[in-house]
């Protein structure tokens, strides 16, 4: 999910702030080797015997995957000669005025596999920014992997200025998996900028910053809803940055809050490079919701005609397709919680704007006794919801964003 800003962070259930699900402890200092391991014999085996596989006891380590260093050629010149930079991705070179397809190796499995991270590389044929786009990062946040699909779809090296950078499967180890973390419980978007040698989310994070982020002047990287919680579409962003602000406000999602980065977030290690990010949240895990998708495709579509990487909407297309509202302003949010067990029936739907003291749902049990009323505490926005009504004591149910 996100990294979210610093109410959200005195807030521990932020959306991308929860604690790993409950699983075995794992030692993040124990090594855990990449082939068989040379461990002690077992019992009841003759150490003195003839083994005639003895010569394969020791499996050879992984081979190092292809040099994914990026290499530097002479710029080449465009229709309108200007100089078009070269750009090379995976040891690829991606020629302006092509589409170009990548896969970056990151693991293999036991099964001797090789898992990599596909990447789209789209080139105009004039030269312009390069923006990445990234979904995934939590392999179960599902809606960023289609806005992604149909931006590609729409985009084409003719109409293009510049670079995209298309990565719709981030973290494909949670992918196929169906799970938010990799096969180590770690967080993908909590280890950040990352290390060519650390754990394996350490390593693809550093893959991820050294071969795409590193080439791009912005990013946007597109999230879900965590653990059962449904987000209202929305832009999280630094609105302290005036271009970040504008690019955001060019996204016109419904809500746009303005959001510090976290340690160890992609958005918090692009930042430190002055590179400006945007956070899209929408929908729910492991689902397709059809609303957070188109929203997130106009949104990133508006974003690159504001970087003028495409050209304006025609006047046919603004009287067909008006632009949305002007997206509301949050400079901040909360979750208000359960101040009992029970079962949550919501009153206030996502997008609603309500009054202090408004009432957003109630807890009850099951025969609708014992009931205890949930109150909104400040003027504001319903951003988010949780879906399961099954609530404990101290559970965020309705997160809410503060309007001025």
């Amino acid at each position: 999910m996100n990294d979210d800003s610093s109410d959200l962070a005195k807030d521990e259930l932020a959306e991308n702030d929860l604690e790993p699900l409950a699983g075995p402890t794992i030692d993040p200092s124990e090594e855990i080797p990449g082939d068989l391991p040379n461990g002690e014999p077992n019992a009841g085996i003759d150490d003195d015997a003839e083994d005639a596989s003895a010569e394969t006891d020791t499996m050879p380590a992984d081979p190092e995957p292809p040099d994914l260093t990026p290499r530097t050629d002479v710029p080449v010149p465009s229709q309108d000669g200007a100089a078009i930079r070269p750009l090379t991705v995976g040891g690829t070179v991606c020629p302006a005025g092509a589409r170009t397809h990548v896969e970056l190796p990151v693991g293999r499995l036991p099964t001797e596999t090789w898992l990599n991270v596909p990447v789209e590389i789209v080139r105009g044929e004039r030269p312009g920014p390069t923006v990445w786009l990234t979904a995934a990062i939590h392999g179960d946040e599902l809606n960023g992997v289609e806005v992604i699909r149909r931006v590609l779809a729409k985009v084409t090296c003719e109409k293009l200025r510049g670079t995209l950078l298309a990565v719709p499967i981030v973290n494909v180890f949670g992918f196929n998996a169906r799970s938010r973390y990799l096969p180590d419980r770690r967080d993908l978007n909590r280890s950040f900028p990352g290390s060519a040698s650390g754990s394996s989310a350490s390593q693809l994070a550093h893959l991820l910053m050294t071969e795409v982020v590193a080439h791009a002047d912005v990013g946007l990287d597109l999230h879900t809803g965590s653990d059962h919680r449904f987000n209202l579409p929305q832009i999280r962003a630094n609105l302290e940055d005036a271009e970040t602000l504008r690019l955001a406000e060019a996204f016109h999602a419904p809500v746009t809050m303005h959001s510090g980065v976290r340690d160890g977030s992609l958005r918090g290690a692009a930042t430190a490079l002055g590179k400006p990010v945007l956070l899209y949240e929408a929908g729910e895990p492991q689902r397709f919701n059809g609303e957070s998708i188109e929203v997130g495709v106009r949104g990133v579509l508006s974003v690159l005609r504001a970087l003028d990487m495409l050209p304006p909407r025609s006047a046919a297309s603004k009287a067909k397709h008006p632009d949305p509202p002007p997206s509301v302003r949050v400079p901040s949010s909360t979750w208000v919680r359960a101040k009992r067990s029970g079962i949550f029936r919501p009153t206030a739907n996502l997008g609603v704007h309500v009054s202090k003291g408004d009432r957003l749902g109630g807890i009850a049990d099951a025969f609708g006794r014992n009931r205890s009323a949930l109150k909104a505490p400040f003027d504001g926005v319903v951003i988010a919801r949780a879906n399961n009504p099954l609530v404990h004591r101290g559970d965020g149910v309705v997160h809410l964003g503060r309007v001025e």
